[in-house]
């Protein structure tokens, strides 16, 4: 999946260490850290994280109280040493409880669990006809008739538009491509996925779309690119 903005609350520094150190080796997510809740409580508000994770006995303020303030749409997972908080947890629907100290494999599990739940609401906001992205800190929504092509770039994508400008996005092709309904566009290259119905010509090697843009065919993609372009053609 795209890189995911998370946000971590613990009052201690140790534990704070761990969360980043799983979180660089899990890959495909940008944290903050934050021992002061308060401060955290701020970033939570500021930046729309897609993923918190958050002690709950703190000195200053119960992670609990914090839970309740999270936006619609954002994951929590708890990180506590103390399992009587677990009703509490789920009863406000956190993707998971992870008991302190925990091991790498038990946080990469919770982490795929918040994953799963982040494509499902991502899926479900996707209104009839167009594709909704994060552009910075805004959703951006596309028609999906303005689509050319989507192109990779690292841990971005570019959205080219028929109007001749695009949208930058932190997502990846594959999160893009699963947004997407199946018929009417098609991945013809590791970092290139395109309306099909803005094809002008083809061949095995490359597609040319409107607007006079022409774009590589991978190799790996070749022959079912052809298949199904000639099939549209006859559409």
């Amino acid at each position: 999946m795209n890189e995911i903005i998370c946000i971590a609350i613990d009052d201690e520094p140790m534990a704070l260490s761990v969360i980043q150190q799983f979180c660089q080796r899990s890959g495909g997510i940008r944290l903050h850290c934050f021992s002061d809740p308060h401060l955290g409580l701020q970033a939570i508000e500021d930046l729309h994280p897609q993923l918190v994770f958050l002690d709950i006995e703190m000195d200053e303020i119960n992670g609990l109280d914090i839970a309740r303030r999270l936006p619609k749409g954002c994951c929590l997972i708890f990180t506590t040493a103390y399992m009587e908080y677990a009703l509490d947890g789920f009863e406000l629907d956190a993707v998971d409880f992870l008991h302190k100290p925990f091991a790498y494999e038990r946080f990469e599990k919770a982490v795929q669990k918040a994953l799963r739940r982040l494509s499902f609401f991502q899926r479900e906001e996707q209104p009839s006809g167009c594709l909704v992205v994060k552009q910075e800190y805004n959703n951006i929504s596309i028609p999906l008739t303005e689509i050319l092509y989507v192109e990779a770039m690292e841990n971005y994508s570019k959205i080219f538009r028929t109007e001749k400008h695009y949208v930058l996005t932190r997502m990846n092709l594959k999160s893009i491509q699963s947004l997407l309904p199946e018929s009417g566009f098609l991945r013809i290259h590791r970092s290139y996925l395109i309306a099909t119905d803005k094809v002008v010509r083809f061949t095995r090697r490359e597609v040319t779309l409107c607007q006079e843009t022409t774009l590589p065919v991978g190799r790996q993609y070749a022959q079912s690119v052809f298949s199904e372009l000639q099939k549209s053609q006859k559409h």
